[in-house]
């Protein structure tokens, strides 16, 4: 899978830009705050209808226009694909496949897979839980695209839900029998959708922790033992699972339980009748607590992805250069789980090399290139390895040029 073409329309700094693009390496280079890595998030954008700059659409405007336009001609196994997102801050987001429309924005999701490495990754390893709920809900949305409507209909209970609770908490007393009532229609929506996205996050937990060990071991070697766990909200009313990964992120035979409290590693098949109902059940135990804070307590909107290095959570613990090996270990760890789906994604590595030294800039280097396309920003030619030679285009004064 690669982009051919590249085409923005007011996105950014750009009020025109066309770019054509081969498969192999593309570099752009140029000073900071040219337009590099409007280019590429542009491309991460149609991917993901979402930026890793900025967690609304309005920035992406340029500034004086109503809207922006996205094209990119995708060519995956000989066969070509045209996607076309309109965005509209404040309105509904428009997409085109092939020129036709269609009826969501999302319903194209999938037809370009993207990874992407940038500076903003280190949050990843050391900023707070939604950093990595948002890594893991990204990496299921490419990997099956029907996930990005579960995760919309949990966000739009969660946000009825929570209207609800905090009516009720403003008026200081009791809830009455039509509020309670109203409640559980509530819990059972939330638990419903809770229950396949909790399902998902520990499937992918199950494939991602022995990548990610992998991943780690050869970017830092002798580096220490990565894994991986996920903390669920509803406590020690999970269900049983088997816990995927020993300390050197290989899966022993059989596992074992998961006791009463502890994180889990992972589990692959667990039943969602049984998720629903444990979610259920905690959102009961914390109706009181619900009601009196006047939010949602229960639920995957409330879950942790753990990374723990040599037996220590790396939040806290891990330097600055352990976290950076371990934030580029979670995006190679997704770059091969896409790949073992049957494509490369498109790999994006947006100004990374200037934060590594040059053992982690070789080694990187050597992991990435063998992928279709890897899209490359650098201020400098220098920063790029030399394993990474390839295709270079100067971005100065919004000016995308290549170089001969």
């Amino acid at each position: 899978m690669h982009v051919a073409h590249l085409s923005l329309q007011d996105f950014r700094s750009y009020a025109t830009a066309e770019v054509a693009l081969r498969p192999g390496v593309t570099v752009f280079v140029g000073p900071n705050g040219q337009g590099k890595t409007n280019l590429v998030e542009a491309v991460g954008y149609v991917a993901t209808h979402g930026s890793h700059r900025v967690a609304t659409d309005a920035p992406l405007i340029r500034q004086g226009a109503q809207r922006a336009i996205v094209r990119a001609g995708v060519v995956r196994d000989d066969r070509k694909a045209l996607i076309e997102l309109e965005i509209n801050p404040g309105r509904a987001n428009r997409a085109r496949l092939n020129r036709s429309p269609v009826p969501r924005p999302r319903d194209v999701l999938g037809v370009l897979r993207t990874v992407l490495f940038a500076p903003e990754d280190l949050a990843l390893v050391k900023g707070d839980p939604g950093e990595r709920r948002r890594f893991l809900d990204e990496l299921l949305t490419a990997r099956a695209p029907r996930h990005a409507g579960v995760r919309a209909d949990y966000d739009r209970v969660l946000k009825q839900r929570n209207a609800l609770l905090k009516s009720a908490a403003a008026h200081r007393r009791s809830p009455g029998p039509e509020v309670l009532a109203t409640l559980e229609v509530w819990d059972s929506h939330l638990a419903r959708l809770g229950a396949e996205l909790l399902a998902a996050r520990l499937d992918l937990v199950w494939d991602l922790t022995p990548a990610v060990a992998k991943a780690y071991a050869a970017l830092a070697p002798g580096g220490g033992a990565v894994s991986l766990a996920y903390r669920t909200s509803i406590g020690d009313r999970l269900p049983p699972l088997p816990v995927l990964a020993a300390e050197d992120g290989r899966a022993p035979e059989g596992g074992r339980e998961r006791s009463a409290g502890e994180a889990v590693d992972g589990g692959r098949g667990v039943e969602r009748g049984a998720l629903a109902a444990a979610l259920e059940a905690a959102m009961r135990d914390a109706r009181r607590q619900e009601l009196e804070r006047g939010v949602s307590l229960v639920g995957p909107h409330r879950d942790e992805l753990v990374l723990q290095l040599g037996g220590l959570p790396a939040r806290g613990y891990a330097s600055h250069g352990e976290s950076w090996s371990l934030a580029l270990a979670l995006r190679l760890a997704a770059f091969e789980l896409l790949r073992a789906d049957g494509d490369d994604p498109v790999l994006i590595l947006d100004d990374v090399f200037a934060e590594l030294d040059s053992g982690r800039r070789r080694r990187l280097a050597e992991l990435v290139a063998p992928a279709e396309q890897v899209l490359i920003t650098a201020a400098v030619p220098d920063d790029v390895p030399a394993e990474l030679s390839g295709d270079s285009f100067s971005v100065e004064h919004g000016e995308v040029t290549r170089v001969a």
